[in-house]
């Protein structure tokens, strides 16, 4: 991340199994900590970088509560903060996660703790609000017909699993040859809701910019257009942030090529300037 090299301390938001941080600490970052909702995350991510000591420092919690998260690991002020958003490779390959179409799982869908799980979402809501769901977060234009889809499906029996939501998706929509799984917006649309993540996004993103110093870089990978969106406009509001990328950054042809999970990233990155609000 040559974004926040040379910064004493940077926050990792989404640590996940530790990638990122692991670049940071080994290109010369004083103290990286390490925050993500998922327990089973936190857990990898302190196994795989203990080597690094004290440098390292996991907290178990929510974008919202980043703020509180920095005083957990007692850092106030931050060179740099990071968010690579979305749904991580730790989380997809495990179908006991609920989290792939393309694997039997359970309807879970949840990064950490939480009430609501996707199975909830596609038994219970009625057909209005599961179509919104799916058309606002999966960008989806089949969405009515993907929701009174799983509504006939569900009045026969409840909906247990991945797999079998996946089946009812395909059934529902037309496949171009070639293209990519039609059901991936609607898990997506489901992910996001049952996380809450463009709330926790949004609510997250002020408090980065507490944390930063003075020409701190807030930096966030993205995968979709809402989250991609919600960070431009974050980042345009604000008086104290000066872009450090006119556009967003997307991967090379090679990286998405030696890994096909990250063709849709695009990277944002700005620097405080003054004083936070």
């Amino acid at each position: 991340m040559q974004l926040l090299q040379g910064k004493a301390i940077v926050v990792d938001a989404t640590v996940g199994a530790g990638g990122h941080a692991e670049a940071l600490l080994d290109s010369g970052v004083d103290r990286v900590v390490g925050v993500d909702r998922d327990p089973d995350a936190i857990r990898l991510a302190s196994e795989t970088l203990a080597r690094f000591g004290p440098r390292f420092v996991a907290v178990v919690a929510r974008f919202s509560e980043l703020d509180a998260a920095a005083a957990r690991a007692g850092v106030d002020r931050a060179g740099g903060v990071l968010f690579d958003l979305g749904v991580s490779s730790m989380q997809l390959d495990r179908p006991e996660r609920g989290f792939s179409y393309r694997s039997p799982g359970p309807l879970d869908m949840r990064m950490g703790a939480g009430e609501l799980t996707a199975g909830q979402v596609v038994n219970t809501y009625p057909e209005e609000h599961l179509a919104r769901v799916i058309f606002e977060y999966g960008e989806e234009r089949h969405s009515r017909r993907i929701a009174r889809a799983i509504v006939r499906a569900r009045d026969r029996r409840p909906l247990r699993g991945s797999d079998e939501l996946a089946a009812i998706v395909a059934g529902a929509v037309p496949r171009r040859r070639g293209g990519p799984h039609p059901a991936r917006r609607t898990f997506q649309a489901i992910r996001i809701e049952v996380n809450q993540e463009l709330e926790e996004l949004a609510a997250s993103l002020p408090q980065a910019v507490r944390l930063l110093e003075p020409r701190g870089r807030l930096v966030v990978i993205a995968y979709h257009s809402l989250e991609d969106r919600t960070v431009k406009r974050f980042v345009a509001s604000r008086p104290d942030l000066v872009p450090v990328t006119k556009k967003p950054v997307r991967p090379s042809a090679g990286e998405a090529s030696s890994n096909p999970r990250a063709r849709s990233a695009r990277l944002r990155a700005a620097e405080r300037v003054g004083e936070a609000a």
